[in-house]
């Protein structure tokens, strides 16, 4: 038989098998699309993605780029199902989003498994960087330390000395309460107690009447989107802020200021990595945003471009998509797009995004469409994160 012909038989087998096949970049964006955190993660989250592709050119090293979805449906099960799934089965090479921080340590661990790259740019735990910290995994846009950092210690220099929280019942809630709870005492406050409601709960009555007992200066809401949008209603309708009680939104979304409305939401002090409106590029980045999506993007959303586009420019620059190399690429190279300036990325994967304090406008100090924010101060990633030597993260533990 002539080799060439030999070498066409050997082909067209390999391609029967599924062994062979044009190569690609597969992107799977897992995140909640259905559940509480749908508005600040989903949709605008593949939004993102996608104009980060666009900012590509579409490829990267000639191959085509494939952006899929799926629903973790905040259950641990679920995401690592579809993480492995993705892994194994459907050539996904790298998975974005996390949903809550439940699902995202499920798909953390499979990525570690299967030595894949996981963007966590959806889930909150300061532990994703430390004692579950991965060597695949960068944690992008915020966690429940830097969030603690601004909002808890902003509420104790004004006043704010006691605390009782009110923390949604599951590993994102319990590392938001714990991170913040360190600030108070650091600042010199007290921590008074603490009531625990389900995901997406729908009545906080009992948890407010236990707030209201406990005489705290500080409600701390250790929960985040429809549970913290309700949990503000209800707090107005308990009349806690009338009776001397202030609320602190440990984690708020641009998203969840504009479901409130300003004339109930004006006032609370809040901590963001990003802003629409903080410079020109923020601003033509978000109009290009809201013609896919119209929503103002949240930090999450703008964190999902950013880690698509820091990872397509690794890929690019180690000429392939082996995980170890674009993860150390990925770290080596400084973080740059329409609101990152030459941000870096620690060993134990934190990227060190600046992070904003906020206050929620008035109805009357509103000009325009989606100006809800003032910002109090700007704190660096370097100064915002909490210090690597505190982490616990095993892998950089073993180097020191």
């Amino acid at each position: 038989m002539h080799r060439g012909l030999r070498v066409v038989i050997v082909l067209a087998i390999m391609l029967a098998a599924g062994i062979a096949k044009a190569d690609s970049l597969k992107i799977g964006v897992l995140s909640d699309f259905s559940g509480p955190y749908a508005d600040v993660l989903g949709e605008g989250s593949v939004a993102a993605a996608k104009l980060a592709v666009e900012d590509m050119g579409g490829k990267v090293l000639d191959m085509p780029i494939e952006i899929i979805q799926a629903d973790t449906q905040n259950k641990p099960d679920i995401a690592s199902a579809i993480a492995r799934k993705w892994y194994e089965n459907e050539g996904v090479d790298v998975i974005i989003g996390g949903s809550s921080s439940a699902a995202g340590l499920a798909i953390q661990e499979v990525a570690r498994e299967k030595q894949h790259v996981f963007l966590i740019t959806d889930s909150a735990s300061s532990d994703f960087t430390g004692k579950a910290c991965s060597p695949f995994g960068i944690h992008f846009s915020y966690d429940t330390y830097a969030l603690s950092n601004g909002t808890a210690l902003a509420m104790v220099k004004q006043g704010g000395k006691s605390w009782f929280f009110l923390t949604v019942d599951y590993a994102f809630g319990y590392a938001l309460e714990r991170d913040a709870a360190k600030f108070v005492k650091a600042a010199g406050g007290t921590v008074l107690g603490a009531v625990r409601h389900p995901l997406n709960a729908n009545d906080f009555s009992s948890y407010l009447l236990q707030a209201q007992q406990s005489k705290a200066n500080v409600v701390g809401l250790a929960n985040a989107s429809t549970d913290t949008v309700n949990a503000i209603k209800a707090a107005s309708e308990f009349g806690i802020v009338e009776g001397g009680q202030k609320l602190a939104a440990l984690l708020m979304h641009i998203t969840d200021v504009e479901a409130l409305g300003l004339k109930a939401a004006h006032g609370l002090v809040l901590t963001e990595s990003f802003y629409w409106d903080l410079n020109d590029q923020t601003r033509a980045w978000t109009k290009r945003f809201m013609a896919l999506h119209n929503k103002p993007p949240t930090m999450t959303q703008a964190g999902a471009y950013a880690a698509v586009l820091h990872y397509l420019k690794a890929v690019k620059a180690t000429g392939g998509k082996d995980a170890k190399s674009v993860v150390a690429k990925m770290k080596a190279m400084p973080v740059s797009d329409m609101y990152n300036d030459n941000v870096q990325i620690r060993p134990d994967g934190r990227v060190l995004h600046a992070m904003y304090l906020m206050q929620v406008k008035s109805p009357a100090e509103s000009k325009y469409p989606h100006d809800d924010y003032i910002v109090l101060a700007k704190t660096p990633g370097a100064e915002a994160y909490r210090p690597m030597s505190e982490g616990g993260c095993p892998m950089v533990a073993a180097k020191q």
